[in-house]
């Protein structure tokens, strides 16, 4: 970096050093162990003490960004405000007499922008400007007309709660300073710039009063329903926000209300009940039920509606720097930071839903995933480049991705019907893994003794009546191989395996169980087994012992010499014709078995054609998130755009714990929408070996 080079940087998790999240500093160098030399902005703007920082506890911001940035109070909320890419784009893009919402007590408020104004003084030079708006309310009874009798405050960027994009051609950002001479103590005017109603404005461009009435008045009228995003002034004054679940009139009540699961806990919620009766079910602490009156859309993500319904443009390229370097997986300790809430995750876009999906599941944590890819052979040019910079670091580095970019790797594919059509996520995967990546096939599986034959993905192919009523992938896999005589050839370091099912629709099981630990050690060629009896060696295994009621059926039989004659001795079970193992050169016959477990990293659903995920971010066994591209939307199909939302479910892991007794007869209307979702919806389970987890 050269030292003259201006470059800011906000702190994302807090470090030794002290810094907390959310301050801000100026880059003067970098050391070789990856840390960067920076001062630190206090209050004012005033560049202080010389401190050091992790890079990657980093993320850069120009200027002017950090200008923005450093009146947003408390420093958390600058994270919030970040987090948000397509907003926060679109708020260091304003101009003159852009037409913006912000929350002016307590009530929406349309305003035009005026001028960009540096709040304070700076002590020296070098100091950075801390940046403000100011602007102007707008009323709609006559014509648009300015209010002159009580000021504005001066408004930072995280009071803009909504922008309306400009088509003006004569637009100029406010950034650039421009002295005016306006005499106001601790406050200076940067930037004045032509109106609207400019001469050099595009015809039908000006914002009449029938464009701005019609956008206020959708927004006070805006339908909220079941899974909407809402907002709840609570009664200490702070906005609290979340998911209606569950709407209706509560036992005791005569209107309609509204039960919501929120973002963070509080201590006088539920988890969904209310009075003696359940509603719904969440987290404890997330369920607040207020009259539905009390709820507003969710503002952090509304858009003025329409002829200016349009999704925000992507985030700026200034936004992140080093696009084509290789991001690690995200951290375990840092994925409900970086990854939890709304506009999170991979944005969804025309029946992308397949990809999104897909994409997440194996990109967000699998360190065995991540060496795969890094390995690819194509991985500096071409479509892989666009996949590794647009998506992969992007969600690594930002925790978004815009449906622009899903867009253009779509068209990218080369294939029409993958820009615009629903696939089938292991024919994606198979299109990335070969022809994108060109990866070596996953998986070398051999069948009845013939040259093992490569594969990407593995259909599990059973009979209904071979395992039991819910049964786990362990049990699917081992039956589907031992039936149909297969072996893997050697461990792969990435399985993905495909439940039961016949196209979208029609499922084999009601339930299946995603076993979190998958054990190979029975489904390997040439390695040794242990005996389903005594445990020594194995040497032989049989068929037809497989459904036997008296053998557990259903479990795989394996057998040493001695217990392989005993077995077959018995008048049923003289006709079974058991084979011979092949086994390595001189194994050991008491040397304990070597275990080969693979460990379950994220789990494909579908219902009604829609695809979702959830991904094991790490070991803890409560370490899961949910993620859907589209799980809401503002606008409609033309002018609105998706919005994906991604979930903390710690209660998946919790309910994974329990025995394979346990959950196989569990009442899933008693546990939360996403244990059902899991166990009811599993289309694909992926694995990874136990030496990639973080």
């Amino acid at each position: 970096m050269e030292l003259n080079e201006q470059r800011y940087f906000i702190v994302l998790r807090r470090n030794k050093k002290g810094l907390s999240r959310g301050t801000i500093g100026r880059a003067e160098g970098e050391t070789a162990e990856e840390e960067l030399i920076g001062m630190v902005c206090e209050g004012g703007g005033s560049i202080r003490s010389s401190r050091t920082v992790k890079k990657h506890d980093t993320y850069p911001l120009s200027r002017h960004q950090a200008g923005l940035l450093m009146l947003v109070c408390p420093a958390s909320r600058r994270l919030e405000l970040l987090g948000n890419l397509q907003l926060f784009s679109a708020i260091c893009e304003l101009a003159r007499d852009d037409l913006v919402m912000v929350k002016h007590k307590k009530i929406f408020q349309p305003c035009l922008v005026k001028n960009l104004v540096q709040i304070g003084k700076q002590d020296k030079q070098g100091d950075l400007q801390v940046l403000g708006f100011e602007l102007e309310l707008v009323e709609t009874e006559n014509e648009i007309s300015l209010k002159k009798t009580a000021p504005l405050p001066f408004f930072s960027a995280a009071d803009i709660l909504q922008v309306a994009p400009s088509d003006l051609n004569t637009r100029v950002p406010l950034r650039d300073a421009i002295d005016l001479g306006l005499k106001r103590k601790a406050v200076s005017l940067l930037n004045s710039l032509p109106s609207l109603n400019s001469r050099n404005a595009k015809k039908g461009s000006v914002l009449f009063k029938k464009d701005v009435s019609e956008s206020i008045q959708a927004l006070s009228h805006y339908s909220l329903e079941v899974g909407s995003m809402a907002e709840v002034l609570s009664l200490n004054g702070l906005t609290v926000y979340g998911v209606i679940r569950w709407i209706g009139v509560p036992e005791g009540k005569k209107n309609c209300w509204a039960g919501l699961e929120l973002d963070t806990e509080a201590t006088t919620c539920s988890d969904g009940t209310l009075g003696t009766k359940r509603y719904f079910t969440c987290e404890a602490n997330k369920a607040l039920f207020v009259p539905l009156t009390n709820c507003k859309p969710d503002s952090r993500f509304l858009l003025i509606p329409d002829e200016m319904l349009k999704p925000l443009n992507p985030p700026s390229a200034t936004l992140v720097e080093d696009l084509d370097e290789d991001v690690p997986p995200v951290a375990e300790q840092d994925v409900l930071s970086h990854l939890v809430g709304r506009m999170k995750g991979i944005q969804g876009h025309f029946n992308s839903c397949y990809l999104d999906a897909t994409l997440f599941s194996l990109f967000t944590s699998s360190v065995a995933f991540d060496r795969i890819f890094n390995r690819s052979a194509d991985s500096k040019k071409g479509i892989s480049h666009i996949l590794r910079r647009d998506i992969v670091n992007c969600l690594r580095r930002s925790g978004f991705v815009p449906a622009e970019n899903v867009m253009k790797f779509r068209e990218q594919l080369g294939c029409k019907s993958f820009a615009s059509e629903e696939k089938d996520p292991e024919e994606f995967i198979t299109l990335l893994l070969q022809h994108v990546l060109h990866i070596e096939p996953l998986l070398k599986i051999r069948s009845q003794g013939e040259f093992p034959q490569e594969a990407y993905t593995h259909q599990i192919i059973v009979e209904k009546n071979q395992v039991a009523a819910v049964p786990s992938v362990q049990q699917l896999l081992e039956m589907s191989f031992v039936t149909s005589n297969l072996k893997f050839e050697e461990i792969p370091s990435c399985l993905i395996v495909q439940m039961p099912r016949f196209g979208k629709k029609f499922k084999m099981f009601p339930k299946i169980i995603p076993s979190t630990e998958l054990d190979i050690t029975d489904v390997l060629h040439c390695s040794p087994r242990e005996c389903f009896l005594c445990g020594h060696l194995a040497k032989y295994e049989c068929v037809q012992c497989l459904m036997d009621r008296k053998l557990q059926p259903g479990k795989i039989k394996q057998y040493c010499s001695t217990c392989n004659t005993q077995v077959h001795n018995h008048p049923t079970r003289q006709e079974h014709t058991p084979q011979k193992l092949t086994l390595p050169d001189c194994p050991a016959e008491d040397a304990p078995v070597q275990r080969h477990p693979m460990q379950l990293f994220a789990v494909l659903c579908i219902n009604t054609s829609h695809y979702v995920s959830f991904v094991k971010y790490g070991p803890d066994p409560r370490s899961w998130i949910f993620f859907d591209s589209m799980a809401d939307r503002c606008g409609d199909d033309n002018k609105g755009y998706s919005i994906p939302v991604i979930r903390s479910c710690p209660e998946v892991g919790d309910f994974l714990s329990q025995s394979e007794e346990e959950i196989s007869s569990a009442d899933l209307s008693q546990c939360s929408e996403a244990v059902r979702r899991l166990m009811v919806d599993s289309y694909m389970c992926l694995y990874q070996t136990t030496d990639c987890q973080q």
